[in-house]
This record gives C-alpha cells, structure tokens and sequence, in this order.
C-alpha cells in the first residue's frame, strides 16, 4: 500500500469499543475520527474526505443503514459495516444500501485492519499489479483510473462494485461461482456469507440497467455461479 495517510471515521456508540478499535488502528498507523451516531457522523463526512468509513449498523437515532445510504449518495468512500454476528439481515441491508463490505461483533482487530488497507488499496487503485483495460460488449473498465463505461456513459460504482464488475469481466462467457467471485474481487472468499455477492450484483444489474428477469449483461447459472454475457 502506498504510504500515505490513510483517515478512517470511525461510527461507533460503544464509547469503550470505538475506544479500543480507534487505539489499534492508530497504532497501526491509520488516522481516526471518531463519531457517536449517524447525524454527526455525516456532519463530518460533508467536512472531510475519508478513505474508508467504519459504520456500525446499531446507532442512536439514524441506523447505519440509513446513514450508509445517505453516504453512498453523495460519495464513492468506502463502507464497511460492523454488525451483530450471524444476522444476516442486516448485513443484507448494509450491502443493499451501499456498503462494500462487512465485519461482524465480536471482531478480530487484524482482520479489521486488513479489510480496511483492502478497501483502501482498490480505492487507489493499488490492488494489484498494473492491469489493462478490459472491454467486453459495451463495457469498458479501468482498472488504473477505477472508471467504467457502458456504451461510452460512465457508470457510477463502488470500489467494490468495480472490483466485482472487472471479475466479471475479466472472465466474459464464463461460469464463476460465488466464492471465485469473491476471491477474485476481494482477494479472499468469505467463509460464509455467500449472499453479500448476490446484493452486489443486483446493484450492478440496477446500475447497468439489466432486467433480472430476464438479463442481457450479467446471467445467473442455478447452481454454479455468475456469467457475464458479451452483449
């Protein structure tokens, strides 16, 4: 990763939680803003620019998945969400209003950390060795500038979606499962939540204007995976 700076807001009403995680990640060189609730974590969020926002889903007043969705409308800064272990429910929300990943309570600090220098590197643009552009049908991506066009109008993506959209890619006509996937755009696959990849390609379906019904651009094969279509 590069050595710049990297700036976390950090949403957390757990005072010792939120005490204890920002003590960590300054330690491990990351600069923390902290924020009790939703309304002054977007206070913030309109004053400053963060590379990767921690937003816990339990929050007084907004919830986190409001306050997700009021970021994601207005910025492209990674989200990850922090939610209670095994409800799925809310990691769902969190994806569906815009969140790019997810860590669940109680969590391991190092795996926090790792997830938010992964974001950050494929925000900058660093996830990787230098990648080509990559085109198929009326898609062009990327990777180096983290800009995707379909039929030459620009599509407004998460980090994440971009990730996700260049496997896709990457690999036109062919089969990926799930956990290649996430692999692929994540550079890991998760151990259980197989659902958060199924969200994020309803949001690039939206975004690319496929009808899930019936799609042209991203096809869903029962049993095996995703396949992106060279339409």
């Amino acid at each position: 990763m590069s050595d710049a700076l990297v700036t976390v807001l950090l949403v957390e009403d757990d005072d010792r939680l939120a005490a204890l995680t920002a003590e960590y990640l300054g330690r491990s060189g990351l600069a923390v803003t902290r924020a009790g609730d939703g309304e002054a974590a977007l206070e913030l969020a309109a004053r400053q620019r963060f590379d990767v926002v921690l937003l816990d889903v339990m929050l007084p007043g907004l919830d986190g998945v409001e306050v997700c969705r009021r970021l994601r409308a207005r910025s492209d800064v990674p989200v990850i969400m922090i939610t209670a272990r095994g409800e799925e429910a809310d990691r769902v929300m969190g994806l569906e209003g815009g969140a790019d990943d997810y860590v669940a309570k109680p969590f391991s600090p190092r795996e926090l950390l790792a997830r938010i220098r992964a974001q950050v590197r494929r925000a900058r643009g660093q996830s990787g060795p230098p990648v080509r552009t990559v085109r198929a049908g009326g898609l062009e991506l990327d990777p180096g500038a983290q800009r995707a066009t379909l039929d030459g109008r620009p599509l407004d993506l998460t980090s994440y979606e971009f990730a996700l959209l260049f496997a896709l890619a990457s690999h036109a006509g062919r089969v990926l499962s799930r956990e290649r996937l996430m692999e692929l755009a994540r550079g890991r696959a998760d151990e259980a939540f197989d659902r958060s990849i199924d969200v994020h390609v309803s949001r690039l379906r939206q975004k690319l204007g496929d009808d899930p019904r019936h799609p042209r651009r991203i096809r869903t094969v029962r049993g095996a995976g995703y396949q992106l279509l060279e339409t």
